[in-house]
């Protein structure tokens, strides 16, 4: 595939509701409880969980006909065209956040001008001349619809085996295979000079953005501009708004490639703009850091991230494992790290009979769906990739894809299909109960992270149950006295 090919590939599909495969899915399971509160070094989910307490479906529909900062809220929220995404619905945020109420909203909308332009001593520190950071600043107006999807909390989640089906399929299994293909000079290279397994760059390319069809279709400067101003994330924007700037500036990137999620991600494998100021190289040397349309500076941006983040060589990310009746699964914790020797010691054996190539490597036991499902011992690299995107769901996809497309086999064991996610109802009253028994000592608001995971395996201890802290139906009726 050429330069026209790649140009044909990446624009063909750029949906009006991109990325609604990896990061919406993925923030279902956040969620529910699969993704850990945790920063990232770099890529385009570096906002789950350490940012946002909402839902993260990081792609987004088409940008809203921009309103001026003193519209009315009537006006904002007037009905929509059918091919338009829908405005700011003009209601507080679900977070409750003081910065995310209507008001609040409404009011730094008002001053969005005077905020961009106070930003310019920033820019100014920065090497940005005066007359770039007027050029790319002239006419931005607030996305307000982003306040919506910001503290976005959707009734129903997504299970980690759907999640697996709807990313891992034949289809991208075959795109995946034809970008190695056509880039396999460049994949050559980049193995060779960063040591990164070019499975796992076409794993994350393919869920990231399916093979650069679903990119995003936002102005990146005027989502990172809105977010600077408005609602409660505003520092943490800040830095990202002016790094966009920062590459507009140089010329890595020219203002119509800069486009991608509501949160800022842009590109193939969706770069923050702080991200790519880490990150990107200029892989064939012609002087610019280009990640959205040429293949070696994304593959090769993409690999300096995950050795930077400290990608082992030769390494496999982890392996399925079959996990003995009776294990106590208070040994599942990351921070519970073994060697593969002490772990075969306890009864765990690989899936499919193969034996373990490095019995000295530290590994941490992951039980995604609990005793009914399948474990998985996690190596360094799929700490790695979690510095990508820190949701377990989201790593072990990348790591199962990236294993398929170097032609190895579907897992062996069977998820528990017959379970059913919570409603955000019943994720609610599962923390009020285990508040009520004593085990839950957070704010109950829905969503199940770390602490509602460990007040779950107390729970569950206590009643001699397998203590794996998977929230099912049948423990939130255990927790009800049925």
């Amino acid at each position: 595939m050429g330069s026209a090919g790649w140009d044909m590939t990446r624009r063909t599909k750029q949906s009006a509701s991109s990325r609604t495969g990896a990061a919406m899915i993925a923030a279902a399971l956040l969620l529910s409880g699969e993704a850990c509160a945790q920063p990232s070094s770099g890529g385009p989910s570096s906002l789950f969980d350490s940012i946002f307490t909402g839902s993260l479906s990081k792609g987004s529909r088409a940008a809203p006909s921009p309103q001026r900062p003193g519209a009315s809220a009537q006006a904002q929220a007037a009905p929509a065209a059918s091919s338009a995404a829908p405005p700011w619905s003009g209601e507080d945020g679900a977070s409750g956040h003081p910065l995310m109420t209507a008001s609040a909203i409404r009011q730094a909308a008002a001053n969005f001008e005077n905020c961009v332009a106070s930003m310019w001593p920033d820019a100014a520190r920065r090497n940005i001349s005066q007359q770039s950071f007027q050029r790319f600043t002239a006419g931005l107006e607030p996305d307000l619809r982003i306040m919506d999807l910001m503290d976005s909390q959707p009734e129903f989640t997504k299970s980690i085996w759907d999640y697996l089906d709807i990313l891992v399929n034949d289809n991208r299994l075959a795109k995946g295979r034809e970008i190695l293909a056509t880039y396999k000079p460049q994949f050559n290279a980049v193995e060779k000079a960063y040591g990164v397994d070019r499975y796992a760059i076409a794993a994350i390319w393919g869920i990231e953005s399916n093979y650069s069809t679903q990119m995003g279709d936002r102005n990146v400067l005027q989502s990172t501009a809105t977010l600077s101003c408005i609602g409660r994330r505003q520092k943490y924007f800040r830095d990202e708004f002016l790094s966009a700037l920062e590459i507009l500036h140089r010329g890595d990137l020219r203002p119509e490639q800069l486009r991608g999620s509501w949160a800022g991600a842009f590109g193939p494998t969706q770069f923050m703009p702080t991200a790519f100021k880490r990150y990107a190289v200029d892989a064939d040397g012609d002087g610019r850091r280009d990640v959205v349309d040429n293949p070696a500076d994304l593959i090769a941006s993409t690999a300096n991230n995950l050795k930077k983040d400290g990608w082992q060589p030769g390494q496999s990310w982890g392996y399925e494992v079959v996990v003995p009746p009776g294990f106590n699964y208070m040994l599942a914790d990351r921070a519970k790290a073994m060697t593969i020797a002490q772990w075969e010691h306890l009864g765990l054996k690989r899936a499919g009979g193969q034996p373990f190539p490095h019995a000295g490597d530290k590994a941490y036991l992951l039980a995604p769906a609990g005793a009914e499902g399948p474990g998985f011992l996690m190596l360094q690299n799929f700490r790695v990739i979690m510095k990508y995107n820190p949701a377990e769901a989201y790593a072990l996809a990348i790591g199962h894809f990236a294993d398929r497309l170097r032609g190895g086999a579907p897992f062996v064991q069977p998820w528990p299909r017959q379970e059913r996610e919570l409603t955000r109802a019943e994720r609610l009253e599962l923390q009020q109960l285990l508040a009520q028994r004593g085990f839950y000592r957070g704010t109950p608001d829905g969503q199940l992270g770390g602490q509602t995971r460990e007040a779950l395996r107390g729970f569950q201890a206590s009643i001699g149950a397998p203590a794996d802290g998977f929230a099912s139906s049948d423990v939130l009726e255990r927790l009800r006295g049925r």
